[in-house]
């Protein structure tokens, strides 16, 4: 059984983002971090690798310094790395990006493909769908619980308050959720290991059937308007009144912005 997942470096929010004058992240100046669900999503393949001895192939877009990522999952357990980066590639939005890793994914051989529901740097939900797509292969989004049953993937997928249960024939992709599980930590002999792997890499000229119109921030259709870090709020109005004063208060202020409707009695 062979698996591919896709995993993404991602930048580390809680360190504060940059961004490019074309509006696109500054992804060299910031700490960077393996997306949670494509972490979730390597472990629910290691689970696989370690029930029924699957081929583990991580493969990701974007800078140089992605291989950061790359061999973390090799330190996790996987068994081969690729990165696929190139100048031309850069600025890719979601539809973009789906197209770069199709062409990878095309070259490659695999039963299952595993993605991370969304990145935390766009939050979008497409590209695993996108990629489905590209390759005319089914998709199951959203799984919070997964297991193999012949040539059949059975997913638990995340609806609301509660699940459905769906299967489909190999090969096919699965979107992976955080909470699929909990993933493991690195282990020192991994990390030695990770350190003297090779990782595989791919430029433009490796990708298979992918038209330059579709990759690249000129074959991005995602046009920004404008990027700004988070927008910080103002003091706010401050005032000291009692208890009572306090409740009117502050029922008026909710009415006059319609978050809620109250009649009350003259004189209150």
């Amino acid at each position: 059984m062979k698996v591919v997942v896709c995993i993404k470096q991602v930048p580390d929010t809680k360190g504060g983002v940059k961004f490019n004058p074309d509006g696109t992240l500054d992804r060299s100046a910031m700490l960077a971090i393996m997306n949670p669900d494509d972490k979730a999503g390597l472990e629910a393949a290691l689970r696989l690798k370690d029930r029924y001895g699957a081929e583990i192939t991580a493969i990701t877009m974007g800078l140089p310094k992605a291989d950061e990522v790359l061999r973390e999952a090799l330190a996790m357990g996987a068994d081969r790395g690729i990165l696929i980066t190139d100048r031309v590639l850069g600025g890719a939005d979601t539809w973009a990006t789906s197209s770069t890793l199709a062409g990878g994914l095309r070259k490659l051989e695999y039963n299952l493909i595993i993605t991370g529901r969304q990145a935390i740097d766009g939050d979008t939900a497409q590209v695993g769908p996108q990629i489905s797509e590209h390759l005319d292969i089914p998709v199951i989004s959203y799984a919070q619980n997964m297991r193999i049953e012949g040539d059949y993937v059975i997913v638990e997928r995340q609806f609301e308050d509660r699940y459905h249960v769906l299967k489909a024939k190999m090969p096919c992709l699965v979107t992976a959720l955080s909470e699929l599980n909990q993933p493991r930590y690195m282990t020192p002999g991994g990390i030695f290991r990770a350190c003297e792997a090779k990782i595989t890499v791919w430029g433009r000229q490796d990708l298979k059937d992918v038209d330059d119109r579709n990759i690249g921030l000129k074959g991005s259709p995602t046009q920004i308007a404008r990027a700004s870090d988070k927008v910080r709020k103002g003091a706010g109005e401050k005032v000291e009144l009692d208890a009572g004063e306090s409740a009117s208060y502050l029922i008026c202020k909710l009415t006059e912005k319609h978050i809620i409707s109250y009649q009350g009695k003259s004189g209150d």
